[in-house]
């Protein structure tokens, strides 16, 4: 799929419980070589470690990879001054002079959402952000958002079972805008899950993910795992296509 102009894998990788180990650090770097291309973090995800650990294991990579991460999270962090200061943290954490994809991780009613972007912009125009995205988001926010600056990406809490975003979900397949489910495998195994996982002799995550994958184009997933063998469970469900009746059945 495209985000902007760089191809990359449809499965990505969440890392909100990655800590600063080198066994971590070597669970990002195997998993780089596994495939992985889109690695999503956060400002706050274990107190920076996450970003820190991502940091070090890709630095130098000739592999793709994406690192999206996401600032302003907590209530008055979408102020200006509170989201230049994680940015600047962020780009050290990570050890980069360009973040690739960047989240506006929230939108608080003590900060109007304009305000929040037009920081992020400042950040863009600096060239210290190629790509922004927000999260948690209505049609009308990103739309809001749309009008401050390119949007390429939305992050929304989306899976099986919880679709409360369909209507996000249908508005970014249309406008080409990469659509990003957290908790993707949090809800939604079921006896039919089951019988399509059987079918395809697959793991009931794999056919949650793969039934996401078909959901829209724009859909990239990031299961989170600290298991190398997990995340290569993860990144085989792109291989899976399910037929019309299967998906309906799941629906």
């Amino acid at each position: 799929m495209k985000l902007g102009d760089l191809a990359i894998a449809r499965i990505g990788l969440g890392t909100n419980r990655l800590t600063h180990t080198p066994e971590h650090v070597e669970f990002i770097r195997s998993a780089v070589e596994a495939g992985v291309q889109m690695i999503d973090t956060a400002h706050l995800y274990t107190g920076t470690q996450s970003e820190k650990t991502i940091g070090e294991a890709v630095t130098g990579t000739p592999n793709v990879v994406v690192v999206a991460t996401k600032g302003g999270f907590n209530p008055g962090e979408g102020k200006p001054d509170v989201l230049r200061a994680q940015i600047e943290e962020s780009l050290r954490n990570l050890r980069t002079e360009a973040i690739t994809l960047y989240f506006l991780h929230r939108v608080h009613p003590d900060t109007p959402l304009e305000v929040s972007l037009g920081a992020i912009q400042e950040q863009v125009d600096r060239k210290k952000i190629r790509f922004v995205g927000i999260s948690e988001v209505d049609v009308d926010q990103i739309e809001r958002a749309r009008k401050v600056l390119p949007i390429h990406a939305v992050q929304n809490r989306y899976n099986l079972a919880d679709r409360k975003w369909d209507a996000v979900v249908d508005y970014c397949d249309e406008e080409g805008i990469v659509f990003v489910p957290f908790f993707p495998l949090r809800e939604g195994h079921s006896a039919a899950v089951d019988e399509v996982a059987r079918k395809h002799r697959a793991t009931p995550s794999q056919v949650m993910l793969a039934w996401l994958l078909k959901r829209s184009p724009v859909m990239l997933p990031i299961p989170g795992t600290l298991s190398l063998e997990h995340l290569k469970e993860n990144l085989a469900a792109q291989k899976i296509e399910l037929t019309k009746a299967e998906y309906e059945s799941l629906a």
